[in-house]
Order: C-alpha cells, then sequence, then structure tokens
C-alpha cells in the first residue's frame, strides 16, 4: 500500500469520523458554565439561553454550572480546561475582554477559545439608594462632585460590570470616589437597598425589577441611545446628552466552546445559537429585562471575535488608566 494510499484513508476517516460525531450531537446534556453565582445578571441570561437552545438542538437537555470566584476566572479556566467536545461551554461577559487586562496570569487566554457567537448586548443604569436627595442626574452629579471621597460607589468586584461602569463613570467626571467591592452582585444590591452604599451602576438585568418596584432611584442610562424599554428607564437621560461627551457602555455576553472543538460540532451549536437569538421567548425575556438581542454579524464566530478584540483595546486603556489589576 503506497504512503499516498494510506495518507487518503486516514484523511476519508478523520472526515467519516467527524461526520459521525456531528450526526451524533449531542447524545448527552450540554453544560453551560457561568462564571458568576447564581442569580446574578450573567446567571439570568445564560438560564434564559438554554431554555431557547434546547429546541434548536434537537430537545437536549442544557444546564448551567455556576463557577464563581476571582472575577470570573475561576469559571472561565473551568471552560478553558474542558474537553473540547461541545459538551461544555461558557456564557461570559465583558469579562472575557477585560481579563486580558486586569490578570497577568489568569489561567486561560482570551483568543484560545473557540468564538461561538455574541447573545446580547445590555445597558448599564446609575442607580441611588432609597432616600437620595437627588431627584435627577443633574442633582447627584452636583452632589457627587461636591461629596467626592464621601460618596459610596458599589460594584460586584474587581472585574465585574459594575466596576468598569464605575471606573468609566469616575474617570468621566474626572472624580474618585470610595469604591465599595462586594462579592458579588447580590450583597451590592443588598447592600444598596439597605442605604449602606450611596450609588451603583450595573446591568439593567439586575436593576429592573428594584427600580420598578420603587426600592431604589435610577438616574441615568449608559448607553448612546435613551432606552426603549423597560418602560421605567424610558424618560432617563443618556450620560452622553446628560454631559458626559462619549459615555457609551454597554455589557455583552458571548457564548465559548473550548479551543479545538470539532468544527461540525461548532457549526451546530453556532446553528442553535442563531435559532435561540431568534427565539421570540428569548428575545421577550431579554427586552424584560432591558437587554438587546443581538441580530447582527457578530452572531457569527469571526464577527464575535473581531468584537472581542477591539473590546480588549478599549477597556485596556481605561484599566491601565485607573492603574487598577488584580494581581
Amino acid at each position: 500500500m503506497s504512503p499516498l494510499f494510506k495518507l487518503s484513508l486516514a484523511a476519508g476517516a478523520a472526515v467519516m469520523a467527524l461526520g459521525v460525531q456531528a450526526q451524533g450531537f449531542p447524545a448527552k446534556p450540554i453544560t453551560l458554565i457561568v462564571p458568576f453565582a447564581a442569580g446574578g445578571p450573567t446567571d439570568k441570561v445564560a438560564r434564559d439561553l438554554a431554555e431557547a437552545l434546547r429546541k434548536p438542538l434537537g430537545g437536549a437537555t442544557v444546564v448551567v454550572d455556576n463557577a464563581a470566584g476571582a472575577g470570573s476566572t475561576i469559571g472561565t479556566a473551568k471552560a478553558f480546561r474542558a474537553p473540547a467536545d461541545g459538551y461544555t461551554l461558557l456564557v461570559a461577559h465583558i469579562g472575557m475582554a477585560t481579563t486580558a487586562t486586569l490578570y497577568r496570569n489568569p489561567g486561560f487566554k482570551y483568543d484560545e477559545f473557540e468564538y461561538l457567537g455574541l447573545i446580547n448586548e445590555v445597558p448599564m443604569v446609575v442607580v441611588g439608594k432609597p432616600g437620595l436627595a437627588a431627584k435627577n442626574w443633574a442633582e447627584l452629579s452636583s452632589w457627587i462632585t461636591t461629596n467626592k471621597n464621601k460618596v459610596n460607589l458599589a460594584n460586584a468586584g474587581l472585574g465585574a460590570a459594575s466596576h468598569l461602569c464605575g471606573l468609566m463613570l469616575q474617570n468621566a467626571l474626572k472624580t474618585e470616589l470610595t469604591t465599595v467591592p462586594y462579592k458579588g452582585t447580590a450583597p451590592a444590591m443588598t447592600d444598596l437597598l439597605g442605604g449602606q452604599v450611596d450609588i451603583m451602576c450595573d446591568q439593567t438585568t439586575n436593576t429592573t425589577s428594584q427600580v420598578e418596584a420603587g426600592k431604589i432611584k435610577a438616574y441615568a442610562v449608559s448607553t448612546a441611545k435613551r432606552l426603549t424599554t423597560p418602560a421605567v428607564y424610558k424618560d432617563l437621560p443618556t450620560l452622553d446628552e446628560a454631559g458626559l461627551k462619549g459615555f457609551d457602555v454597554s455589557i455583552w455576553h458571548g457564548l465559548y466552546a473550548p479551543k479545538g472543538t470539532p468544527a461540525a460540532v461548532l457549526k451546530t451549536l453556532n446553528d442553535a445559537l442563531k435559532a435561540a437569538l431568534k427565539d421570540p421567548e428569548f428575545i421577550k425575556k431579554q427586552e424584560g429585562l432591558g437587554a438587546v438581542v443581538v441580530n447582527d454579524a457578530r452572531a457569527n464566530p469571526a464577527e464575535h471575535k473581531k468584537f472581542v478584540a477591539a473590546e480588549v483595546a478599549k477597556w485596556g486603556a481605561v484599566i491601565k488608566a485607573a492603574g487598577q489589576y488584580a494581581d
């Protein structure tokens, strides 16, 4: 048997094996690793996505595994080390881009995952504790700049969405506030509700229910355009129009697989993701939280990866300017 014939047989066998694997996928439950605690904004997105993925994956079971800690790096590294078979995926937010600067050795490299597509973009809202005297953003910003380091700005921990928005807010206001980091979004919100801290800039997926219930007050949104949904935000100014020119921050979520996952499996997963992003029920749930489901080219792997690379550059400059690192 000639070497060339042997090579052809090997190549044919590999293609056939790949086809069989793709045809039989998924044959067992798929796990979505969320590198944050249960009940937080990213967890909410992941659980809605898990439900929406089941139908396009032939009724497969899709479960969520919360692996929180160390600014999302524990869960992300867990997904990075998982078998590259398509059965362990990662739902990560903007931390996929910011850890490249925040951590010198996070246990993974952001560009060494398989990118499956962007899921959504989530606006941020500046909210204040109950009983705060400021009635609107103009009064709040005046109070902040007058009191400066007496103002307590909460966040969910280094690298969290609320931490990043807080950095950008202080930079735009040219003011350093007393930041109070928590181990997660839930305890930060609990202390804001209790009046132990003054303000927070957090995702609408976390603030909406509290604002709707009148438990905290919303002052401004982080996006370049005003929000139309949920209705509770429709009259709020953007930070850009309120005077912080160029302020435009959204927290996005994406879906990833370990490096080396077979191409056919990746295609099956990307097709399922695209179907989920068009699911009316998924869209309705996300819009109810103030999130915008992605419906552009970033739902494709190549554009998703290109987008994240640009975010690495953008946030790297902000983090370096603030001089805040995790290690």
